[in-house]
Formats: structure tokens, sequence, C-alpha cells
């Protein structure tokens, strides 16, 4: 039987257990443009189809990232000033910001982290593998990323377990094992100036703080040097709110969207052996598999935006002010761009994913850095193991913002 549209539920609870593709199958076809009353706010027009998100997320002038770009939520002028981060800027604002920082993610300077991140793989595999059975996210997924962007961020290394649980804390904040309370509940009200109205937003800028403090004493080739240092040609620097906001989002987006990849990559290859067998085998399609990687997992489900304009798409009106949401899970597998959406195919070609967005002033600017850290980890793995089974159900992040695993046991059969 058929889903109704007025049956479309997109809150949490929707993702608690998996992506529910039916539910986008369905606006794609019937809705591709559709408003849902949001019960927790004012509702928002939902963007399914992967053309219709793209030129979403291209046209800056009429979307507008300015008024928030993670939260559905209604926010006040206060709270969109306290929490903005480059995120949440349109050109040139955007362009300004991005620029103090783009130089250290181009392909030509990640290319150079290569053997770096193959030593620091082999270190992590070298001490996971051989314990037979453990949890895949906690042991192998969340380590390379978080070890590569303490060294780009120049903080401790020995600090990377606080990061993950302030990064954790913060996407997760919607999720109770993780001490999360729902953005639209009283209880978040205290911390509505804060990134994901999340307490732990505070703690990560304070940490922040004193390591700008040391940077600016003994500045370093290191990303932090650059924000503290960086002046414009009027003479401008950062305020603390935007190295605050700057830093939280390299902390967080840096960490754990290549973690997800990395933890939905192994999933799909458990749920299809034939495709790791292959892998082992033809090492050379692994620039293909770990598009499909990024395709399937689709680490972050949704950005919003917000109209500038009156404008129209499918017919259907937008008014000034609606909050538009593009759901970049439901465009990653619109059966019009990627045949057979659904399966995990490591030969897809082509593979124009928007897992990193799709042209616009915001394609991800750490892309590169996780395509690589993704391929290398499943290059250095592969050939070590002959099997890698579950051992119990990967457990997942209670958000309908990041397709996220928190738990994945597996076992390990060595090669």
């Amino acid at each position: 039987m058929t889903q109704p549209l007025a049956d479309v539920y997109l809150d949490n609870d929707a993702f608690a257990e998996r992506i529910p593709h039916e539910t986008f199958t369905l606006m794609r076809h019937q809705a591709p443009v559709h408003w849902y009353d949001w019960e927790y706010g004012k509702g928002f027009w939902c963007i399914t189809r992967y053309d219709d998100v793209v030129a979403v997320l291209k046209d800056w002038r009429t979307f507008s990232s300015e008024t928030g770009a993670t939260a559905l939520e209604d926010l006040d002028p206060d709270q969109i000033e306290a929490r903005k981060s480059m995120l949440d800027t349109d050109p040139p604002k955007h362009s300004s910001l991005r620029a103090i920082v783009n130089k250290g993610f181009t392909p030509r300077a990640v290319a150079a982290y290569e053997q770096l991140l193959r030593d620091l793989t082999r270190q992590i595999l070298d001490e996971s593998l051989p314990r037979g059975e453990f949890d895949f996210v906690e042991e192998v997924a969340k380590q390379l990323p978080i070890q590569v962007l303490c060294r780009i961020l120049g903080v401790p290394l020995s600090d990377d377990e606080r990061l993950i649980a302030w990064g954790d804390k913060m996407i997760g904040n919607t999720d109770p094992d993780l001490g999360g309370l729902h953005p639209a509940s009283p209880e978040s009200a205290k911390y509505r100036l804060y990134p994901f109205r999340s307490p732990y937003a505070m703690e990560l800028y304070n940490y922040g703080h004193e390591i700008a403090r040391e940077r600016r004493e003994h500045p370093t080739d290191d990303l932090v040097s650059k924000l503290v240092m960086w002046e414009d040609e009027d003479g401008n620097r950062l305020t603390e709110q935007e190295f605050d906001t700057m830093f939280l989002l390299l902390v967080v987006a840096g960490n754990e969207t290549t973690r997800q990849s990395i933890a939905h990559g192994m999933q799909a290859l458990m749920d299809n052996p034939e495709a790791m067998q292959r892998l082992r085998e033809q090492p050379d399609l692994m620039g293909t598999a770990t598009e499909e990687i990024m395709r399937y997992s689709s680490p972050v489900i949704h950005f919003r935006r917000t109209a500038t304009s009156d404008t129209e798409l499918h017919d259907v009106r937008i008014r000034e002010g609606d909050k538009v949401v593009t759901w970049l899970v439901s465009a990653n597998y619109d059966e019009q761009q990627f045949p057979d959406p659904l399966r995990f195919d490591i030969t897809r070609k082509p593979n124009n994913h928007v897992t990193f967005g799709r042209g616009g002033p915001h394609f991800c600017l750490g892309a590169h850095l996780a395509k690589l850290e993704t391929r290398i980890m499943f290059e250095e793995l592969l050939p070590r193991v002959s099997a890698v089974e579950p051992t119990a159900p990967a457990s997942r992040m209670h958000s309908n913002f990041t397709n996220a695993y928190k738990t994945m046991p597996v076992r390990v059969t060595p090669a």
C-alpha cells in the first residue's frame, strides 16, 4: 500500500532505525516541492529531486544561508548572529571566510597528506584488528579523521577524545544516549544562542580560546594560527564570535562526516560481501568505490535555506521568508540520476552525488580530504582481512540531520 503524502513524517524518530527511502521516493514522484507542517515551529518546503536540490544550492541569491543552514527551527535575530558560522553566510562574506582556510584543503594540499594518512591508518589497524571483535566506529572509523584533524588544527593529539566527545554531543544533540535535547524542547531554551542548542559548544569555545592564545604568542603553520593571525587589507581580524564558530565548524565537520563515510562504507561492504571481495581482487576500483561510499552514506541528511523573495519551483509558490530544506539524502537516491539507487555499486559511473554539495559557494571545504581518508582506509584494511562480519546490529544516532552510526560491533578474520 502506497504511503499517502499526508503521512510524511520527517522528525528524528523517522530516522532512528534507517533512512526512510520510501518517504523520499514518494515526495520525489508526487510532490517534489512538498510543504511539511513541522510540529515544533513554522513548516518548511521539502526539496527532494536531484536537479532541484542542485539548483537551490547553487542559487544563493534566491535561497540564502544567512538565517541558518543547519537549523530547522525558526531563529531570532540574536540567535542568528550568535550562531552564525561560515555555513550560515552567503558571498561575499562566505567567500572571505572560506579563503582564510581554503589553501589547506585544495587537492594539491591534501595530496601531500597521503603518506601521513597511510601511516596513521596502519597504526590504527595494527591496534584494532588483532582484537578480532571490536566496535568498528569506536576503534577504527572515528580514529583516523580526528587524528588528522588534530594535526591540521595544531591541537595536542592527546586531546582527540575530548574533541570527539564535544563533536558527538553537539551533532547528536537530539540523541538521548548522548544527553541531547530536542531543539524545540523547553529544556533547551537556555542554550538557544549556542550552535545546535548545545551546552557543549561553550566548552569547545573555551578550549579554542586556549589554543588561540598560544598561537598568538607562538604562531605556527597550522589552521588555528591562520585564523588568529589573519588580517584583511583594511586591517580587520576575525572577531571572537567568528573564530569560535569557525573553530567549532572545523572540529565538527572535519571529524564527524568522514567518520560516518568510513562507517557506512564498512556496513555497505559487510552487506555486500561480493563487493568487498571484488575490491580485494581489483583494488583499482577503489576510486569509484569511494565515490559510491560517499553517495550511499550521505552523512549530512539535509541543509536548510531561506527564500529571499517570492519564487516558483514546479509551479509551487515559495514565498519570501519561507524555509526551504534540501534533502541531500533524497537527491543521492534519485532514480532519475542514479539507476537502481538502493544498490551499492562500486563501479557506478558517473556518480555526481551531492554529498559535498554540487557547485555553488558551499561546496564542502574538506571534500578532497574526506575522500582520501576513506579511500586509504579501505585500501589498507581490505588486504588484511578475509572477512568482516557484524556481531550485532549497528546502532544509529537519533537525528534527522546526520546519518550517523554510534556503534558497529564486528568480527574480523585475518587474511
